[in-house]
């Protein structure tokens, strides 16, 4: 079987010209994740606008590393495509089928990409609000 029937062109697209990739200068929250069956790493780190209400802070940027294979590399970068300027209850809502199906599907033996993509950035949104906590609580506003 060819690559070109095991994955469609937005997997290849997104695997040969990855969007968002990189890190993010001093970034709200930093999300990593491993998969030590298939050897991918992901991380994802998010610039986050705050706002009065934490669920209604906005992800202005979000950038990504992945060391793995091409599957995982296009669901972090269809992940960054898909929360770039969503708030923070919005972008925790998508599901990692969400990113399957905007790739166009995936093989059933790499979907657990799709999976990791959404675990790092659970990730880095929880590290983003444990710093907001901290941050609040130590008398420092993050407005």
């Amino acid at each position: 079987m060819t690559i070109e029937k095991l994955y469609s062109r937005k997997v290849m697209n997104h695997f040969l010209h990855p969007k968002n990739m990189g890190q993010i200068k001093n970034p709200s929250g930093v999300g990593r994740v491993g998969n030590p069956v298939c050897g991918d790493v992901m991380e994802l780190s998010l610039k986050i606008k705050p706002a009065k209400d934490i669920n209604q802070s906005k992800i202005t940027d979000v950038k990504f590393k992945t060391f793995g294979c091409g599957a995982a590399i296009a669901s972090s970068s269809m992940m960054t495509e898909i929360v770039k300027g969503k708030t923070v209850s919005e972008a925790i809502k998508i599901t990692n089928n969400a990113v399957t199906e905007a790739l166009g599907g995936l093989p059933p033996v790499k979907r657990h990409c799709s999976v990791l993509a959404k675990e790092a950035l659970v990730k880095a949104i929880d590290n983003w609000k444990q710093k907001s906590i901290h941050s609040t609580s130590s008398g420092h506003s993050m407005l």
